[in-house]
């Protein structure tokens, strides 16, 4: 699990390309942890999350959960499956592209920002980029799946950065991002027309399916007030 609270930009190193899917090394610092001391929980300014990564772990590129296949003092490497990149925008990821990056959260970290699980819902794409004094608002479209889940005010990770969305607008939603994030992630090299990886609010998407569920089963109002409770 993760929180949306970007860490450090990495930089794609290398992509090897096989039948439908790539490995992907990317080339980053912090998220790759400190193995000098980093477990002497007696060590003054000791800090959990610079534990050092390993093989097996989980890293969040721009919002997409993928698991550390080999690692080195510079990088990180990660297979991706092609289910992942027909839903990401992860497939058109070149040399030399930033990517937001994010360690899974440990049970004893803050939780900084919503519960982001790093499984894309699908992509959005920019329409609209513009100042509000120190603010940038974007615009994003997105599909039908996609906005049903939408809702002012609440949570949405775009390419793995929790935000809220401050407007919902038919096929779009809006979103106000504070100068902060723009230092601290990839917004900045995303322009109108460019995609961007949505992951909708997990409680919204439990909420759908048991309404949904509800509608199909002649809305038994007992059926539907036991998985409310349930999921409560």
């Amino acid at each position: 699990m993760f929180t949306g609270i970007v860490e450090e930009t990495g930089t794609v190193g290398s992509i090897r390309k096989g039948s439908g899917a790539f490995r992907l090394t990317i080339k980053c610092s912090r998220v790759l942890g400190n193995s000098a001391g980093a477990y002497d929980n007696d060590r003054e300014g000791f800090d959990a999350f610079e534990a050092p990564t390993r093989i097996g772990d989980s890293i969040a590129v721009n919002g997409i959960c993928l698991t550390v296949t080999d690692i080195t003092d510079s990088s990180f490497t990660a297979d991706v499956m092609p289910e992942t990149l027909s839903r990401t925008s992860l497939s058109g990821a070149k040399p030399g592209t930033r990517v937001n990056l994010e360690r899974a959260m440990p049970a004893y970290g803050r939780f900084g920002g919503h519960i982001v699980s790093g499984h894309i819902d699908g992509t959005g794409k920019i329409t609209d980029i513009h100042k509000d004094g120190n603010a940038v608002w974007y615009t994003i479209s997105a599909g039908d799946e996609i906005m049903s889940l939408i809702v002012e005010k609440g949570s949405v990770a775009i390419d793995g950065i929790s935000l809220t969305v401050a407007k919902v607008s038919g096929g779009s939603f809006s979103v106000s991002i504070i100068p902060h994030t723009i230092e601290e992630t990839i917004l900045p090299d995303k322009k109108i027309g460019s995609p961007v990886n949505l992951e909708t609010d997990i409680v919204g998407k439990y909420v759908k399916k048991l309404m949904t569920q509800d509608n199909a089963e002649e809305h038994d109002d007992t059926a539907s007030d036991k998985r409310l409770l349930d999921l409560l």
